[in-house]
């Protein structure tokens, strides 16, 4: 493992490590973001973001569309309207097996989800990797941020948090390693089309409420137009299960909002307020 680049241009550090080592998953590039608070001495700890498609949050250069989620800016804004201490991005970068490492791999056993199954392998070129991919993120790579940055390790302070298959991979994440992440981001989940049985299978396996933060949402246009029945049926597990809306979780809707960076840009705010703070903002 190398450091690609590590620098500060007065609104943080960024630090990227190309093909960061794994024995569960193939090596792929992590990038990891300090406030500009953050240096070496300092009592300062901070909780840590695990996010998906690391390669999209920080640069339009290397992002999808060319528009980056903002998510240092974002950060920034926060710790400039007095929440401090904001928190470490850890942007894992995704790999030319992205769909079978973000699709949920246990919840696909179940006998109901069998045929979604063999479309997803017919549609991925491969049954999922997912379980790998958690492992990686659980065992090896929070183990190596704990060990070199000034972290708060528990759980209420380790999230995670990604965009339609990096939503569902989060919720995954959440649901497998209950006792290592506290909280999920997932933004415009991907959901897929017209099968109800992955999200019963998500909806089934929740952990506990009062332990944990779960934040949803989804817009109108684009993929997010087929989203809301399913993501409203995920909701009713959700309440049944004892969360408590606005409290252990959240489900916001954007009308006119696609698919895209440039729509989850707008509005990463909410899911950090919510996830770090507990905040209800809309």
């Amino acid at each position: 493992m190398t450091t690609l680049l590590a620098f500060s241009d007065g609104t943080g550090f960024l630090t990227r490590y190309a093909d960061f080592p794994s024995d569960c998953i193939a090596p792929r590039h992590v990038d990891v973001w300090r406030p500009p608070g953050e240096q070496a001495g300092s009592e300062i700890r901070y909780p840590v973001i695990y996010m998906h498609d690391g390669q999209n949050l920080f640069d339009p250069a290397l992002s999808f569309i060319g528009v980056d989620w903002g998510m240092d800016e974002a950060m920034l804004r926060l710790i400039q309207e007095g929440r401090q201490p904001g928190a470490i991005i850890v942007g894992v970068w995704n790999s030319p097996l992205r769909l079978q490492e973000y699709m949920p791999q246990k919840p696909l056993t179940t006998s109901g989800a069998q045929h979604i199954l063999s479309q997803f392998v017919e549609q991925a070129g491969g049954a999922p990797l997912s379980d790998g991919y958690l492992r990686f993120l659980a065992e090896e790579l929070k183990p190596f941020i704990d060990a070199h940055y000034p972290t708060l390790p528990d759980a209420a302070h380790t999230l995670v948090m990604g965009s339609s298959m990096g939503g569902l991979i989060s919720l995954y994440a959440l649901i497998e390693y209950p006792e290592v992440f506290g909280g999920a981001g997932c933004l415009s989940t991907h959901w897929p089309r017209g099968e109800a049985a992955l999200v019963d299978a998500l909806g089934a396996a929740l952990p506990l409420p009062g332990q944990h933060r779960l934040y949803f949402d989804y817009g109108t246009e684009t993929l997010d137009a087929d989203y809301e029945p399913w993501q409203r049926r995920m909701d009713e597990w959700l309440r049944n299960a004892g969360y408590q809306e606005g409290q252990d979780w959240l489900t916001r809707k954007f009308p006119g909002a696609e698919h895209s960076e440039r729509a989850w840009r707008v509005r990463v705010d909410l899911p950090l307020r919510f996830l770090l703070h507990g905040e209800v903002v809309g």
